[in-house]
């Protein structure tokens, strides 16, 4: 996929492309994720460590896939 050299001077080179009903979306993604989280929410995570955000992420991601998962099971049995 070819995006301007404007855009891609704007926001980068790598995005994450997401199908949504209507038509899909591309979302510039940061070289470092959680350098870009910081800048868009300013000083929420001030003082945090960085590797126990990742672990608490991960585990979070991890229960709604569980989660998910188990919805999707009892969705099969009804």
């Amino acid at each position: 996929m070819y995006l301007p050299k404007d855009i891609r001077e704007r926001f980068g080179d790598k995005y994450r492309i997401v199908e949504l009903p209507s038509h899909v979306a591309l979302f510039p993604v940061d070289d470092d994720p959680i350098e870009g989280i910081r800048a868009a929410v300013g000083d929420a995570f001030e003082g945090q460590d960085t590797d126990q955000l990742k672990t608490d992420a991960r585990k979070q991601i991890s229960r709604e896939v569980q989660k998910d998962a188990e919805n999707s099971s009892q969705e099969r049995e009804d």
